[in-house]
């Protein structure tokens, strides 16, 4: 139950997060960094602590003990309606935050230890429906979905792949640091061989411009560039899918070409499933689901 006439401010720009919670913001980057979260992660949690904080205006005395977590996971599935993943999300983020930031444990929250996400078929395509979708999409977006139709990746590990990580020789694929941080090997497609070759001419191309003109790093992993500072511009560590021009890395500030846009290419997948007529809610997703059920 609500006070009545509340009025609730659960998001950064509706609502500043206090200012005497920056220093604390600043310790929760620091222990994510610290444990190699990817940055997207690292972006979720940050959002969703500052939502917490700026949560009432961050007026109530209470909001940093566990007892208001409790109350903010309600009012987001009360008021806000949020989906059950976005609850456990919401609950992650503030579980590290307590757990690991201010040492404070949770401890029992009754209901919202964790909400149960419904259990749903899978959206599958037919060969003729794959192959229509793919027909509709152009440049590095039609590579890249046939990637994930022809090998099963997840999205974010084809935008991550490094040239290294393409074995011809074998025919295969190695995936590092995929779901759960564990690597993988999947198969890399006998018709996308002689595409991927003219992509990899084309990246090439652009390192070796990026690096006459002095940059020509890819991101890459603080430990490792102590370790070996000359890698990030080495050829092999650069992506196989690398973004249309140079950017500032939000953690590092240092000037770099980052992979290609994942956004984009969840779009480019929807519009061409679109044109196609394709009567399924069709995501990048579905080209992995359809890959897995095409070879049963």
């Amino acid at each position: 139950v609500f006070p009545k006439g509340t009025t609730f401010y659960d998001r950064s720009e509706e609502g500043a997060t206090p200012e005497r919670y920056s220093s604390v913001v600043e310790r929760l980057r620091k222990e994510l960094r610290t444990r190699r979260y990817a940055y997207l992660t690292e972006r979720s949690y940050v959002q969703w602590v500052e939502r917490f904080l700026s949560y009432r205006g961050g007026n109530e005395k209470s909001e940093l003990r566990p007892e208001a977590v409790k109350e903010f996971l309600g009012y987001l599935a009360v008021e806000r309606k949020v989906a059950a993943g976005t609850l456990n999300l919401a609950l992650n983020a503030l579980a590290f935050f307590f757990g690991k930031v201010l040492r404070v444990p949770l401890g029992e929250l009754g209901r919202f230890s964790r909400s149960k996400k419904p259990k749903r078929l899978p959206v599958v395509l037919s060969r003729d429906e794959a192959t229509r979708v793919l027909r509709e999409l152009r440049g590095t977006c039609s590579l890249l979905a046939a990637l994930l139709y022809g090998s099963g990746l997840r999205l974010m590990e084809s935008v991550r792949l490094r040239v290294k990580d393409l074995d011809f020789d074998r025919s295969q694929i190695l995936v590092r640091d995929g779901k759960g941080r564990k690597d993988r090997t999947t198969v890399l497609p006998e018709k996308l061989r002689p595409l991927l070759n003219n992509h990899l001419k084309t990246v090439k191309a652009m390192h070796e411009e990026d690096l006459r003109r002095g940059f020509g790093e890819a991101p890459f992993w603080p430990a490792l560039a102590r370790k070996y500072p000359h890698a990030p511009k080495e050829w092999m560590w650069q992506y196989v899918f690398p973004a249309g021009r140079l950017s500032v890395d939000p953690r590092s500030g240092a000037v770099l070409r980052h992979h290609f846009n994942q956004n984009a290419l969840q779009k480019a997948v929807k519009t061409a499933a679109g044109k196609a007529r394709v009567a399924k809610p069709v995501t990048c997703h579905t080209l992995r689901h359809s890959f897995a059920t095409h070879l049963l």
